[in-house]
């Protein structure tokens, strides 16, 4: 069988109420033209970044795969260290699947995919999180360190840190050039620019459209760089979003509820230091864990009731086990729309995301919120050899993704996924 290649490039909260303005650019009126397309995708719950991009990886919610937030439980750390390493990831990915198969693998800021075996020329998505490490080097270790150094080395001048626009023009660069010079029969990227724009001015902010229209452009490049190295004909490239986001106005930190209960140890610059229940926040959700077998569900709700005009749901393990969300929690709360979830209690109990602030932001606009929210849903483009580019799919699940974009390519998951291969995409 002749070897397909596979592109994934993933618009991260790009939905679909994206696709009535991005379908009046030219890259993307292309791309639609070519492709099948899937709306109504449900993303996974809580619906982040890290849990997403590995959900559709590996086909699995966040409970059979692992990575069940963004960042680890550390109540006592100043900032938490991210789910950053292909170690955590307890099941299978595309990558591991392909790389078994022969196929040669380039990853560029695809999140969890930190020091992987699999992967051949890799940017993983790490920054620096403790005083004494910088940039350069976290990346250069939890990527493939050559290529890393080479890729810096080329377009380090389109850099601005971490900061976007400028990061995402920085891996485009990166991706059109690994494309020319390496040719991998499997790439990811992922492109971060809409969801940082959104974050800091709302989501159909003109920052917003500004985004989008950087967006098109930077598929365009990809694009032409693959009919100019003649790749487009052996290739399933598949253009996907990973969550939408949600405007918001006011920021809360239930935390403060359980210092006042005693549940919560500060020291006195208010960090904390020991623990009994905790809130771990998701931004639009939160979990809350428990240590201390004495404090009754009852006392934590009792508890919460001082927020409860902000909380859309409060989930029990036994409502919330057929998402796929973390069963080591007692509770997953659900903010209203609007409000969103911080865990620490540095900053007051609430906060107007209006406000002007020195040395910290907060969201404007953000994610977490449970799938089933009005008009939350992304999409899928899947394109190339084998595709029905005249099929047109409303319904369906992010776990759908993975082991789909394996069948495209001949190859599948040497497991039982909780997605299932969407069919109806192929010719």
């Amino acid at each position: 069988m002749t070897k397909k290649r596979l592109y994934i490039i993933s618009l991260d909260a790009f939905g679909d109420a994206d696709l009535t303005f991005a379908s009046t650019l030219p890259n993307f009126r292309k791309l639609l033209a070519r492709s099948a397309l899937v709306t109504g995708v449900r993303t996974v719950y809580p619906s982040l970044t890290y849990m997403a991009h590995t959900s559709i990886a590996t086909g699995m919610y966040p409970n059979q795969h692992g990575i069940v937030n963004n960042t680890r439980l550390q109540p006592e750390r100043v900032s938490a260290d991210w789910y950053w390493y292909e170690k955590d990831i307890k099941t299978p990915t595309i990558f591991q699947v392909a790389k078994k198969a022969g196929y040669s693998i380039s990853t560029l800021l695809w999140p969890v995919t930190g020091r992987s075996k699999a992967i051949d020329y890799n940017l993983a998505e790490i920054f620096p999180n403790r005083p004494w490490q910088n940039q350069m080097i976290v990346s250069g270790f939890a990527s493939s360190l050559t290529y890393a150094l080479d890729m810096n080395k080329k377009f380090k001048h389109l850099r601005n840190g971490i900061e976007q626009p400028e990061l995402d023009d920085f891996i485009t660069a990166v991706a059109i050039d690994t494309i020319k010079n390496k040719k991998p029969d499997m790439m990811a990227i992922h492109l971060v620019d809409l969801d940082s724009t959104r974050h800091k001015y709302g989501v159909k902010s003109t920052q917003a459209r500004d985004a989008v229209v950087r967006m098109d452009k930077r598929l365009g490049e990809i694009l032409t760089t693959l009919k100019e190295c003649d790749m487009m004909e052996d290739t399933v490239l598949a253009v996907l979003g990973d969550h939408y986001q949600i405007d918001t106005h006011t920021v809360i930190r239930p935390n403060h509820l359980f210092v006042q209960k005693g549940w919560i140890q500060t020291d006195k610059n208010n960090r904390i230091t020991d623990w009994k229940v905790i809130l771990k926040a998701a931004d639009g959700a939160a979990y809350i864990y428990r240590k201390d077998s004495s404090i009754t569900n009852k006392m934590i709700l009792d508890t919460l009731k001082g927020i409860d005009s902000r909380i859309d749901k409060i989930f029990t393990k036994e409502e919330f086990k057929y998402d796929g969300v973390d069963e080591n929690a007692v509770f997953i709360l659900e903010a209203k729309a609007g409000y969103y979830f911080k865990e620490d209690v540095s900053y007051p109990f609430m906060e107007s995301t209006d406000k002007t602030l020195s040395g910290r932001t907060l969201a404007k606009a953000t994610h977490g919120f449970h799938p089933d929210k009005h008009n939350y849903n992304t999409m899928l483009l899947l394109s190339g050899p084998g595709i029905n580019t005249k099929a047109r799919l409303e319904g369906a699940r992010l776990v759908d993704e993975g082991p789909t974009l394996l069948h495209a390519i001949g190859l599948a998951f040497p497991v039982k996924t909780d997605g299932h291969i969407l069919k109806e995409l192929f010719l």
